[in-house]
C-alpha cells in the first residue's frame, strides 16, 4: 500500500543479553524507532501530534524471530503500511542484517483522543499518507 521507510541501527551492548544476542524485546524497541523516524520524514513527531490532542498507540502485534541479531551488527530497519482504517493502522515492519531478514512484524497502531484515550480518526497530516 506504501513505500517502505527504513533506519540504519547498530546493535550495542545495550540491547543485547550476556551471550551478545540480541534481547527478544529489542526488535520492538528498534520497530518502534522506525515509525518514529518515518512520522518525522513526514514533517511529524509525537509531541506535536500530542500537543495536537492525538495519541498514537500499539493497539496489536505479532512477530515472529527467525534469527539473532549479534553485538555490533547493523541492521536495517523497515517500516511500510500494509492497512489503513478511519482509526487504525497496520504497519508491516522487518528487520535485516544485510538481505538477511531476522524479525518480521505487523503491528497495528491506533489513533486516540489524547485526553480521553478514546478511538479517533486520522488526523489530516496522516490520513493522506497511505493513500499517496
Amino acid at each position: 500500500m506504501s513505500e517502505t521507510f527504513s533506519i540504519p541501527v547498530r546493535v550495542y551492548m545495550e540491547d543485547t543479553d550476556a551471550g551478545g544476542i540480541v534481547y527478544y524485546v529489542n526488535y520492538l524497541k528498534f520497530m518502534e524507532r522506525a515509525r518514529s523516524e518515518w512520522l518525522r520524514d513526514l514533517g511529524l513527531d509525537q509531541q506535536t501530534l500530542l500537543d495536537e490532542g492525538t495519541q498514537l498507540v500499539v493497539y496489536r502485534m505479532a512477530c515472529h524471530y527467525a534469527k539473532p541479531a549479534r553485538l555490533d551488527e547493523a541492521l536495517t530497519v523497515t517500516a511500510s503500511i500494509a492497512e489503513q482504517g478511519r482509526c487504525r493502522m497496520t504497519f508491516a515492519q522487518q528487520v535485516f542484517r544485510e538481505k538477511e531478514l531476522l524479525c518480521s512484524a505487523t503491528v497495528e497502531i491506533a489513533c486516540l483522543h489524547a485526553a480521553t484515550l478514546r478511538p479517533k480518526a486520522w488526523p489530516s497530516s496522516l490520513n493522506t499518507v497511505s493513500r499517496r
